[in-house]
């Protein structure tokens, strides 16, 4: 069963100056169980999609049908269904309030959502226990670390036992311990949980340690989407770097290797050669046995696996951590659909 169905999403923002094409159209589906990760620098659209999905932007055209509900026709139902933890931390973000001790975030929260107590002291006290936030009852929000206002913040988004869970940069601002241990806890988000989870970053090794399925999105549209190893791999290749002794080393080991059916391309750096193969680990032992009969001997090899970082690099020519961003001004008017009812 998809979670989320979207067609030909789009947000269009004006102003009396200028025109802005934040997003430009994006197809997206999400299965149930899934984790998926939209990666993209700043300015691509992420965080326009994901208030789009989460009914906090109205699109200008497309369709989507989130959690169930239709996303224009009932925005109501979609948010009955979904969990949601922005980008920022704090009240003005949709986040805790700083002056609120966290069990009382936690009943309030279940209160708009009419959740029976009974049901809602189970669902907290799981909560508390899951997110590693036991203890911490009595605290003001505003006492707690970085690390665990989010893990509150994500509580929050969890309290109405959602099926669909949308986290927004969920470990920005966070040091690399509190990092990984959030990727502990989205993990388990679907697999104790049973939530599904669809979550921006930025961060290439967040994508790779956490997601399924990746989708990158730039300039507004998705230009990439799949499994993480296999969009690698297709995308890039693995690498394998060869020093040896001499330039002319290098230049006759390139002669013999230019015939090698998984070499893919190969560039030379005086006595070092970079080849782009498909498979390195498989290819490697054969490059190897061509060398030695050609009586050429290595210094060093090296064999490095693609990132997602040379993926967007591959597709656009620059780096996946390159800011550029596009934000319509402080006076632009979005241009609203004018078929939603």
């Amino acid at each position: 069963m998809a979670m989320i169905e979207a067609e030909g999403l789009a947000r269009v923002f004006r102003s009396r100056r200028h025109t802005v094409e934040a997003v430009r159209g994006v197809d997206i589906t999400v299965g149930e169980g899934e984790i998926v990760g939209f990666l993209g620098p700043n300015g691509a659209g992420k965080t326009t999609t994901l208030r789009m999905l989460t009914t906090l932007l109205r699109p200008t055209a497309g369709t989507a049908t989130v959690a169930g509900a239709d996303l224009l026709r009932d925005p109501l139902g979609v948010r009955r269904r979904i969990g949601y933890a922005p980008q920022a931390i704090g009240i003005t973000a949709g986040g805790s309030d700083p002056n609120c001790t966290v069990i009382e975030e936690l009943r309030i929260q279940a209160q708009v959502y009419r959740i029976p107590p009974a049901d809602a002291a189970a669902r907290i006290r799981l909560l508390l226990d899951q997110l590693e936030l036991a203890g911490l009852e009595k605290r003001l929000c505003k006492t707690l670390s970085g690390g665990q206002r989010r893990r509150l913040d994500i509580a929050l988004g969890l309290v109405h036992s959602p099926r669909l869970v949308f986290l927004d940069e969920p470990t920005t601002g966070l040091d690399p311990q509190s990092r990984s241990n959030l990727w502990d806890h989205v993990r388990a988000l679907r697999d104790e949980l049973g939530s599904t989870v669809f979550l921006t970053t930025h961060y290439l090794e967040e994508a790779d340690a956490l997601c399924d399925r990746v989708m990158v999105i730039d300039h507004g549209k998705i230009i990439a989407e799949g499994v993480p190893d296999e969009l690698k791999h297709r995308i890039s290749g693995d690498v394998i770097t060869l020093s040896f002794g001499t330039a002319a080393g290098g230049a006759q080991a390139g002669l013999v290797l230019a015939g090698q059916p998984d070499v893919k391309d190969i560039a030379a750096d005086g006595p070092s050669l970079r080849l782009s193969v498909d498979h390195g680990e498989q290819a490697l032992p054969a490059l190897l046995r061509s060398l030695d009969g050609a009586g050429l001997t290595l210094e060093s090899v090296q064999l490095a696996r693609p990132t997602l970082d040379d993926v967007f690099l591959t597709l656009t020519g620059r780096s996946l951590r390159d800011d550029s961003p596009v934000q319509p001004g402080p006076d632009a008017e979005p241009e609203l659909a004018g078929t939603a009812s």
